[in-house]
């Protein structure tokens, strides 16, 4: 077995059952992995430097493939009404038949850290088949020293094969396709899916496993910090409610755009990279993140590029919405060179609501902010998914339901907890629609978000007087210098006020509903900050 570059020697794959690879690359950088990809056709070259790759059938994660191991050490404590079990023998029989599946390939291995905090986080070691999936990983999680690589030794290892194909008899998976997770053992197994971002992902649900045992509270949220260093926000959010591109503020250094955790020191990025959206992408609207995709290192998911210029055409969505640009996060001028924050000060709620009945902003009380955290509210436009013809209501819990091996109520407690501690204001956000649903109104001008944050993370927001929404219970401001009055009061935008007190007594019943089976688990003040059950009329 051929063994190339930078690796602890005493802890080769070898030592993990694989013994007849053809050859393993350790560590290789992206010079190399460049090589590998494109001597192998797994990717081509795109003009400015980049290399991107098409991931077939899975142009996203695969969430109903994915499995837990169900043993004693974890039986307790796994949220399985979340989690899908797999036994601990079909998850071994999976392990043997991978590892078999390795005896005359090519391998390409990178150890990694998930976690900026040294006492926190988790050496992993990532063992590919592709190069550029091994490029991708060494991208986004953080790349040791060549010091520390020589004496790395792995806490979790995650195999990762798009060649093999599962048998859902044999190994007790649901398709072809699995991802399968042992907490116990810290191995996650992956197969049949070229899509990269299910290797980052795992890594994240790990985390949110072991980091609430250590009074850390994992988080599925973008962060920034202001340049003096004082001043630490978050940011949760579903996909397309711009938590990565708010984060990215000129003014602000960025910590990270999609994992951190809170812990007693403050807040830390999971990640060493970010995994950017391409669809729709323009130099003139997200500058930082389009002149990535000019870069050498960068890997780009399913873009589609002009035959013979080889530029990006980040318009095209013929192969998927959900095209992507994962780059290290040093490729982003403003990025903190650490990854870490102090405790933050304000904690922003992002939600897309296609329903354009909620404000453009509101102030949360610490209940409000566990009841919109284990809601995690957005919305799906017509047109993103096959299927939607009309706005329709989106909860992931926590902004990341399929991520929690633990059940909803602890990341909420966790959260809870912080913000009293730390005295955090909270603040939901509606980068939507205003004037009426998504097709009659229109989106929330970003220029307005863009004030709205500014003057809540400065804290002269804190000075504003308030009303409270009738329908939702919210601390809305009534006036904010350089927004107009009439947008912070969302009823004013639309022609119908009856069409809009409907819509907006639709969207509270779809929050009542979604929150019947956490109410055992809150107490009598986050059920109470539930959008009013009797809606005053406007």
């Amino acid at each position: 077995m051929q063994q190339t570059g930078v690796f602890n020697p005493s802890y080769g794959v070898d030592k993990f059952g694989v013994t007849n690879a053809r050859s393993v690359a350790y560590n290789l950088e992206a010079p190399a992995l460049y090589e590998e990809s494109l001597a192998r056709k797994e990717a081509i070259l795109a003009a400015g430097g980049a290399i991107v790759a098409e991931t077939g059938v899975h142009t996203g994660r695969s969430p109903k493939d994915k499995f837990t191991v169900r043993d004693a050490n974890v039986e307790k404590d796994v949220w399985w009404g979340n989690n899908a079990a797999m036994t601990p023998e079909h998850f071994q029989t999976l392990l043997d038949d991978m590892l078999k599946h390795c005896e005359g390939k090519d391998l390409f291995v990178q150890d990694l850290y998930g976690g900026a905090d040294p006492a926190l986080r988790v050496k992993t070691r990532v063992i590919c088949e592709y190069a550029w999936h091994s490029l991708f990983i060494r991208n986004l999680l953080i790349r040791p020293s060549r010091e520390d690589v020589a004496t790395f030794v792995a806490d979790m290892t995650i195999i990762d094969l798009p060649t093999f194909v599962a048998d859902p008899a044999r190994h007790g998976c649901r398709t072809e396709t699995v991802i399968a997770l042992d907490l116990t053992r810290k191995i996650v197994l992956i197969a049949n899916s070229s899509y990269a971002g299910e290797m980052k992902k795992s890594v994240f649900t790990f985390l949110n496993w072991k980091l609430p045992a250590h009074g850390v509270m994992p988080m599925h949220c973008s962060a920034n910090i202001s340049k003096d260093g004082t001043d630490t926000a978050i940011f949760f959010g579903l996909s397309g409610t711009g938590k990565t591109t708010l984060s990215q503020d000129p003014n602000r250094i960025l910590i990270g755009d999609d994992e951190h955790g809170w812990g007693k020191d403050g807040v830390f990025n999971f990640e060493g990279g970010c995994y950017a959206k391409a669809i729709k992408l323009s130099r003139e609207a997200e500058p930082e993140i389009f002149a990535t995709s000019e870069r050498f290192g960068t890997v780009m998911e399913n873009v589609v590029l002009d035959p013979n210029t080889r530029v990006p055409d980040f318009d095209n969505d013929s192969k998927t919405e959900n095209t992507r640009i994962a780059y290290p996060i040093d490729f982003i001028s403003n990025a903190s060179e650490t990854g870490r924050g102090g405790h933050p000060k304000n904690i922003i709620m992002l939600t897309c609501d296609a329903f354009g009945v909620l404000p453009p902003i509101a102030k949360l009380d610490p209940a409000q902010a566990m009841y919109h955290f284990l809601s995690g509210y957005t919305a799906v436009v017509a047109g993103t998914v096959k299927g939607v013809t009309e706005p329709t209501a989106t909860f992931s819990t926590c902004f990341g339901h399929p991520f929690l091996p633990r059940h909803a109520s602890v990341y909420g407690e966790l959260l809870r907890e912080l913000i009293a501690k730390h005295h955090v204001d909270c603040w939901l956000v509606n980068t939507g629609w205003t004037g009426g649903k998504a097709g009659v109104g229109r989106r929330m001008p970003i220029r307005v978000t863009r004030r709205l944050l500014t003057a809540a993370l400065d804290g002269s927001l804190n000075a504003a007087t308030f009303r409270t929404d009738p329908y939702f219970g919210l601390a809305v401001p009534t006036s904010v210098p350089g927004v107009e009055p009439h947008i912070l009061n969302p009823v004013k935008t639309w022609a119908s006020k009856s069409e809009f007190a409907a819509t907006a007594r639709d969207l509270v019943e779809r929050f009542a509903k979604n929150f019947v089976p956490f109410e055992e688990h809150v107490d009598v003040k986050v059920r109470e900050a539930a959008p009013a059950a009797q809606m005053a009329a406007e």
